[in-house]
């Protein structure tokens, strides 16, 4: 492996460390790209919000998305707002927090407080059980962060609905309850007034996967009780380096041998913790980098593992490049000293928190210019929430099933299955068959009770063991918010099974005409829907009940 290390803040020596590792097969074609980088100024000229860097076509939507580059110096204005804040919902007796969120809206903030470890309830689910759970817990010692860039995300927008009459039921004023987190002029900053909460406004011009230093990431951190102080810290210690036209710049190095490899066919990254205080980076990464990357048949499919002993990491694959995050003083490049990418593609990333979320989201601009895409749209999540909006309207088609095996009913897209398939092990094994085995991946997406049902994640290993090929695991619905687009956007190479359950009982969602199950159905579906419209191989497994996922876990086994 190839070492390049920092140890700087504000480039005067001393402060936070952060160390990268680099590892690559082809030292002409890396060097070639990293150094193509600086002779444009690729640095500076994000630092500098030039919005011509990713091509003609691009420029209306970067010109509005390019704020993030500065977070770290301009978020420091809400720090002690939300102290205030927090002090005073302390002293009231509101010490538990939850937030209501999707995408980078709840990704961020559930990373920032594992990594100080602290209590933040992150409610991003449409399922009834899931949400039933969160209404339930200590009411009376709750607040709530209601957190939508657009003001119009339906999950988002159903939750607040359900927490609404939830503290009325009890008695308690919402007002003296909610805070919002939304963009100056949404349609949620004017109800929110009209109703009294408390509201923070967020930077219009960062998008929302960018957006872990801004409200978005910080109201609720920093409520929870994280130290977002030393988190802007942290992102502006590495910051001179990541804006430097040089070709010791980490955030080229990374950006260009994410692009190089994925150019040269290793469009897969797997992303494992090696000894971070911050697990759960790898989900706020993988919607960085998918959503970013993955459009216009392009893109880089993150895989994210459980310890650097599981399958895709090691043993990896040919188009994989393999990555490691570890904390500031760590050594995790020294994984690489007894695991060898199959690709010869590989890095490490050493360095605290902020300065991991600031690295990674250059890298990704970086590596959507060297691919040749646009890294802040999203063309193809908007296609999804239109079906889902179709079907809870009437319009949709209603699927039907195939056959019936037991507990579990199973449905299909069509142009793939054997007819004649009567049982889940013979489906499961048809879907399996119809993967590419030199490109393609394999996708599992549970619109389950993500607490409740969590062992059900132990099938990523387990299919991934068996097929030889990547394999991802995605909760529903906040995976919309993430890989989603990358499976409908990014190449076609993926096959997808949805798991899809009956909840313990469903909830209605106030004065809207759906429940939340008709809702996460109406999810599962809907994007189910775009996928075979795309001529991707869909299979469903709807149990009768969660008891009946054992079923499910023994055919994946």
């Amino acid at each position: 492996m190839s070492r390049t290390a920092w140890n700087t803040v504000n480039g005067e020596g001393t402060g936070a460390a952060f160390e990268l590792f680099f590892g690559y097969p082809d030292e002409a074609a890396f060097a070639g790209t990293v150094e193509q980088l600086v002779t444009d100024r690729v640095a500076s000229r994000i630092a500098a919000r030039d919005a011509g860097l990713w091509g003609p076509a691009a420029e209306e939507e970067s010109s509005k998305r390019l704020s993030w580059v500065s977070l770290s110096e301009s978020s420091r204005t809400l720090v002690s707002d939300i102290a205030e804040l927090e002090v005073e919902l302390q002293e009231q007796g509101l010490t538990r927090v939850v937030l209501c969120g999707m995408g980078g809206s709840s990704l961020a903030p559930e990373v920032i407080c594992r990594a100080d470890g602290v209590e933040l309830d992150v409610l991003d689910s449409s399922d009834p059980d899931f949400v039933r759970t969160s209404l339930e817990d200590r009411l009376a010692e709750t607040v709530v962060v209601v957190s939508s860039k657009s003001g119009g995300t339906v999950e988002t927008d159903s939750q607040r609905r359900a927490f609404e009459k939830a503290f009325t039921d009890a008695g308690i004023d919402p007002a003296q309850r909610i805070v919002v987190v939304t963009d100056p002029g949404s349609p949620l900053e004017q109800s929110a007034r009209e109703a009294g909460y408390r509201v923070f406004l967020a930077d219009p011009q960062v998008g929302g996967r960018y957006s872990a230093l801004t409200a978005f990431g910080l109201v609720p951190s920093g409520l929870a009780g994280a130290n977002i102080a030393t988190l802007l810290d942290e992102a502006e210690s590495i910051r001179p380096a990541l804006e430097a036209d040089t070709v010791d710049n980490p955030g080229l190095r990374l950006g260009a041998l994410l692009g190089a490899a994925n150019r040269a066919g290793v469009d897969k990254l797997v992303l494992a913790n090696a000894g971070a205080p911050f697990d759960g980076f790898g989900d706020w990464a993988e919607q960085l980098i998918a959503e970013s990357t993955g459009k216009d048949g392009k893109g880089i499919l993150p895989v994210v593992v459980d310890a650097l002993d599981s399958p895709n990491f090691s043993p990896s694959t040919p188009d994989e490049v393999l990555a490691t995050f570890g904390a500031d003083g760590g050594s995790s490049s020294s994984v690489f000293d007894s695991v060898r990418p199959a690709s010869g593609w590989g890095v490490s990333v050493d360095a605290p928190l902020g300065a991991q979320m600031l690295l990674w989201e250059y890298a990704t601009a970086v590596a959507g210019r060297v691919i040749g895409i646009n890294p802040f749209d999203q063309p193809d999540v908007e296609s999804a929430k239109a079906a889902a909006r179709e079907m809870l309207d009437g319009g949709g088609s209603t699927p039907t099933p195939v056959f019936v095996d037991g507990p579990v009913t199973v449905y299909a897209s069509e142009g793939w299955l054997p007819a004649g398939t009567t049982t889940v092990t013979a489906a499961v094994a048809a879907l399996l068959d119809a993967l590419d085995r030199e490109h393609g991946y394999v996708s599992v997406q549970a619109y389950l009770d993500r607490h409740r049902d969590a062992s059900l994640a132990s099938v990523r290993d387990r299919l991934a063991v068996r097929t030889a090929r990547p394999v991802t695991f995605g909760w529903g619905p906040r995976f919309l918010h993430s890989t989603g687009q990358y499976h409908k956007g990014g190449p076609d190479t993926g096959v997808y099974l949805q798991v899809t359950g009956q909840p313990e009982a469903d909830l209605a969602v106030p004065d809207r005409p759906f429940t939340f199950q008709e809702f996460l159905t109406a999810q599962a579906v809907g994007d189910g829907q775009v996928l075979a419209r795309k001529g991707r191989p869909v299979l469903r497994l709807h149990v009768s009940s969660p008891a009946d996922l054992d079923v499910v876990r023994e055919v994946l086994a």
